[in-house]
């Protein structure tokens, strides 16, 4: 290998790790802004509004032991981003996929899908974290 590719190899490995904790503070900061009213600040389904909402509010701490270990991250994306057809909860739950494509200002031909995606991820992965 040639110390040109191993070096640029490192710098993306290091700035992966970067990269993650920042999705993490992102998405954190997206859950408590748009999720922790209904799902509750710790996700387990107790936030503020359920008090108001007529369905049940699911416990996302609870993702991966009801899909047997395993977090369902794709199909957690799909709930989230909305555009799929598949609602969360059965519909009353926004779509914030297109939320956060209404957010970007000068979206140039791919600023707002590669803005809403890595925020859907940056939340996916900050539930993923929140497994028990």
């Amino acid at each position: 290998m040639s110390r040109k590719f191993l070096t640029i190899a490192l710098g993306i490995a290091l700035s992966a790790g970067a990269a993650s904790a920042q999705d993490a503070d992102v998405g954190e900061r997206s859950y408590m802004q748009f999720c922790a009213t209904c799902h509750g600040a710790d996700g387990a389904g107790e936030g503020p509004l359920t008090q108001i909402i007529s369905d049940k509010v699911p416990d996302l701490t609870q993702l991966s032991a009801n899909n047997d270990g395993a977090f369902p991250m794709l199909d957690v994306i799909h709930v989230i981003d909305g555009r799929t057809g598949l609602r969360g909860h059965g519909g009353p739950m926004p779509v914030y996929g297109a939320l956060f494509d209404e957010e970007v200002k000068n979206p140039g031909p791919f600023g707002a899908v590669l803005y809403t995606r890595g925020r859907i991820l940056s939340l996916a992965y900050y539930l993923e974290s929140l497994q028990q």
